[in-house]
């Protein structure tokens, strides 16, 4: 009696592990952590490299990392941008992936400049876009909406400010920010590789969260 015990408890678990194995290959993203929202991405309205009007809309269905930069910058741009260049590579054959540079210079970088500077980097413009316009909506949208600065930095005057942050932002096809990483970090940069393929195979989720992580 104790041996059909045991067989049919080992049985049952069997099962279990296979039901389970079987949901992790048919059902996309199943027993995977999922990235927690953090905040989604408020209307705005800028202009890209080719003199083109982008908005959130323009994103809508894709997955994409926003960065803020500027192309005078000698000090961490680059390096971002350098280890941007081997996701934007990885990524590129996928329509449903794009990189979103806005420029914290918008006086210095307009759009042929940001072309310029594009083409300098070998960056395919149609998988990684670079934006410009007026400053603070540039700098509103890095707080609001990317978390890449506390909010409260807007309360100051405009022409004081100036926005200089190695964090990138990953959004997913909801528009929603799921996680800030350190473009500095060759750990976080493999995290974030990771986390893009996942939230490629994850379905589109509908906007519920407020843009409270830097409290109310």
């Amino acid at each position: 009696m104790r041996k059909k015990i045991v067989f049919y408890i080992g049985f049952f678990l069997v099962l279990v592990v296979g039901f389970y194995f079987v949901l992790t290959k048919v059902i996309p993203g199943y027993g995977k952590v999922k990235l927690p929202v953090l905040s989604y991405v408020l209307p705005f309205q800028f202009v890209n490299q080719d003199g083109k009007i982008i908005t959130e809309k323009d994103l809508e269905g894709k997955v994409y990392v926003a960065e803020y930069f500027f192309t005078t910058c000698k000090s961490i741009c680059p390096m971002m941008n350098t280890n941007l260049k081997p996701i934007h590579e990885a990524f590129k054959g996928d329509s449903r992936f794009l990189i979103v540079s806005h420029t914290c210079d918008p006086e210095t970088d307009s759009s042929a400049r940001l072309k310029v500077y594009a083409d300098s980097i070998k960056a395919d413009t149609q998988r990684w876009w670079f934006l410009t316009g007026r400053k603070d909506s540039l700098y509103s949208t890095a707080r609001s909406s990317y978390l890449l600065d506390d909010p409260k930095n807007n309360l100051q005057n405009i022409d004081d400010q100036f926005l200089h942050t190695q964090f990138f932002a990953l959004v997913d096809k909801a528009g929603q920010v799921r996680k800030i990483y350190d473009g500095l970090s060759k750990k976080e940069l493999e995290e974030l590789k990771k986390d893009i393929k996942d939230l490629l195979d994850e379905p589109i989720a509908q906007k519920r969260f407020s843009n409270n992580l830097f409290g109310n």
